[in-house]
């Protein structure tokens, strides 16, 4: 190995009752892992999907992209709106600084202050799903887990292996070893990786989450956040935010109602949002947003109601105590109505 890739992957790296328990224990809202962008930082790149290799293990990787770019095909199994995973995680999950999934399976087993244990990889998968999908989770082992771990783990892989001019086939984990996630000392590596960078150094590889930005210099406002969605969101999104279908298959997500994410996901939350629009929208990035404008559209966005979160036992203001207390507007009066008291229901059947 070269010794510039060396020290590639050490700038990388320096840088930075499952479901049941989880509706019980105390939502400490920590933030998503978040730092601020540096303009000079360079990414992983992983490989091109064509090379996945042929066979067992590569089948499984292809499926799990499929089911990251059309999770729809998991509607009224395991998804209950009209997302898709990429609608979160741009490039099919590829995307620096766009939570790639690449990141985030380096980054697992962790321990998550959301459900008070230390989460596997699949663990993590499953959150997005009762959460983010607005569903149900996969069992534990499942081939849709297994798959979805998989794509994740080749990702990751392959492009450190080719930070590091190592050349070859990504190495094949049994489907055990794949849903646990990478951040172990026990995690299966070639021996160059595994000199050239430590295992806290690839849990923090640069372009891991949403790239944090500043706080506005103004409280954000969903008033002015809704002059920033009528300008530069409503053509893609709708004016009522419920994004665009054709023939029933949605190419643009809805971001609030019905059909959006639900209170217990992470981008209810203003700060992740605006993190993301900062860095991912307008789709295309034409044009970038002000940091204030990417925090008052957030704002705007979060201030609807959408779907219930799944750990309120049926009291609003209980569940706001207890899951909701950081940069949200569940339990909120916005303009008369209190948010969560008319929310929609979870895990709805589409058929």
């Amino acid at each position: 190995m070269k010794s510039s890739a060396i020290l590639l992957l050490a700038a990388m790296g320096v840088l930075t009752t499952q479901v049941q328990a989880a509706q019980e224990l105390p939502d400490k809202q920590a933030p998503l892992p978040s730092v601020p962008k540096n303009p000079d930082q360079t990414y992983l790149t992983p490989r091109p999907l064509s090379a996945i290799p042929e066979g067992a293990f590569g089948d499984k990787v292809r499926l799990g992209y499929q089911l990251f770019v059309n999770t729809q095909q998991l509607r009224d199994k395991y998804v209950g709106n009209e997302l898709n995973c990429a609608n979160c995680h741009m490039d099919a999950g590829r995307k620096a600084n766009a939570s790639p999934v690449w990141g985030a399976y380096f980054a697992y087993p962790a321990y998550r202050k959301k459900d008070d244990k230390v989460n596997t990889f699949q663990e993590r998968i499953q959150g997005c799903f009762n959460y983010s999908m607005n569903g149900k989770a996969p069992a534990a082992g499942s081939p849709e887990l297994v798959a979805l771990s998989a794509y994740a783990y080749w990702l990751g892989m392959s492009g450190l292996m080719d930070a590091a001019n190592l050349d070859g086939p990504v190495p094949e984990l049994s489907d055990a070893e794949l849903v646990k996630g990478a951040k172990r000392e026990d995690f299966s590596l070639p021996d160059a990786l595994a000199k050239a960078m430590t295992v806290e150094q690839r849990a923090n590889l640069p372009g891991r989450g949403y790239p944090e930005i500043p706080k506005p210099e103004l409280a954000f406002s969903p008033e002015r956040g809704k002059a920033v969605y009528t300008a530069h969101c409503q053509a893609c999104h709708g004016a009522d935010g419920q994004g665009q279908a054709i023939a029933g298959v949605y190419s643009l997500p809805p971001l609030w109602g019905p059909m959006s994410y639900n209170w217990g996901a992470g981008m209810h939350r203003v700060n992740t949002a605006a993190f993301f629009i900062y860095e991912n929208m307008p789709f295309g990035k034409s044009m970038q947003l002000t940091n204030q404008q990417a925090w008052d559209v957030a704002a705007y966005i979060n201030s609807h109601e959408r779907p219930q979160d799944p750990r309120n036992k049926g009291d609003v203001k209980q569940a706001q105590e207890k899951y909701h207390n950081d940069n949200d507007y569940y339990g909120v009066d916005i303009d008369g109505k209190v948010l969560g008291t008319a929310s929609y229901p979870v895990f709805p059947k589409k058929s």
